[in-house]
């Protein structure tokens, strides 16, 4: 079978490998698609440490090649790449997602850039027909924007702001919506990203650089400032924005992943406005069935937030798509490798 294998640091190579043989509660999945995650390009460029050969890849779909218990071969399906241990402290206590003993495919072991993959029965999910292979990888990174609103209320009417709006803030900008929220303000520097986000549902765009910003994200929220911000960028200062924007009594999601050692935050505010946070990491299982009867209803969208396709030959060439600004959600297609 055919993997991209990343040998070293920006180091990638297209090899034959054995397929993967079934053993124990594993299954074994034909890849059909790969998105390609920020996580990956830092494994790619060497931020994050592995260990070398690594296969990358975690947002993922494909097909059984054998059958669960519950599901024949052929059966479409994503596939949840967090293996959890399910004996732990925290698997006995629901918490599978922050497991102690966790391995992340295409981190902690093999991942999605590859012909067949094997993985344990409980993470596979089942998708129906009608959602695309060409978005169904992005299913992966909604599931861990619906855990991350689950652990923080939103009630109807209740204002949002989402600060980034990349695919992760685009994404919670429309749970939001479907959550009821009003009004919902998204604030990025990229005009065409601003744009997206107002056909998705935002009734107000901002971008940061605005000297007027506060003053209109306060108007929109009847003085008061937005009930909820959501930090999609991952860095200090956005956070501090978030502290600063949101109201007395708010809350903050701090979903981007901020990985400064050091910052200057405005910490009183915390104590004054009384501020509850959220630190989502990882989607739960049952995040999964949710996530894509959402996508099958239509209530969320996800093809207005893939810009590129690539073959799986070229994901070095995919990979440093992703990190242009212009980008989105960039999807490697399986289907044409070796041909």
């Amino acid at each position: 079978m055919h993997t991209v294998v990343l040998e070293s640091p920006e180091s990638l190579r297209l090899v034959k490998r054995p397929e993967p043989t079934v053993g124990g509660e594993d299954v074994v999945v034909r890849i059909r698609a790969t998105g390609i995650c920020g996580t990956d390009v830092s494994i790619f460029s060497g931020k994050v440490a592995v260990d070398y050969p690594l296969v990358l890849g975690h947002e993922m779909v494909g097909t059984l090649e054998s059958s669960t218990s519950e599901l024949a071969p052929g059966t479409r399906v994503v596939v949840d790449p967090n293996v959890f241990c399910g004996t732990c402290y925290q698997c006995l206590r629901g918490q599978e997602n922050v497991c102690g003993r966790a391995e992340l495919m295409g981190r902690d072991r093999d991942g999605a850039l590859t012909d067949l993959l094997a993985v344990p029965a409980r993470n596979v999910y089942p998708i129906p027909e009608e959602l695309d292979d060409r978005i169904a990888p992005l299913l992966q990174v909604l599931t861990t924007c619906l855990h991350a609103q689950r652990q923080t209320q939103v009630f109807p009417q209740d204002s949002v702001v989402v600060l980034g709006l990349g695919v992760s803030g685009l994404l919670h900008l429309q749970l939001a919506r479907a959550r009821g929220a009003h009004p919902i303000i998204g604030i990025t520097r990229s005009e065409s990203k601003r744009s997206l986000a107002a056909r998705l549902g935002a009734d107000l765009v901002i971008d940061p650089s605005d000297p007027a910003l506060k003053e209109q994200v306060v108007e929109a929220t009847q003085a008061q400032g937005p009930d909820l911000v959501v930090e999609c960028v991952g860095k200090t200062e956005t956070l501090a924005q978030a502290i600063d924007l949101v109201r007395v009594g708010g809350r903050i999601i701090v979903f981007g992943t901020i990985t400064e050692d050091a910052g200057e935050l405005p910490f009183y505010q915390l104590y004054y406005k009384e501020l509850s946070l959220a630190n989502p990491r990882a989607a739960k299982p049952e995040d999964f069935p949710t996530s894509i009867g959402l996508v099958a209803a239509g209530t969320v969208e996800l093809d207005p937030l893939v810009t590129h396709t690539f073959p799986l030959e070229s994901a070095e060439e995919a990979i440093a798509t992703s990190s242009e600004s212009s980008s989105l959600k960039v999807i490697l297609d399986h289907g044409s490798v070796g041909q």
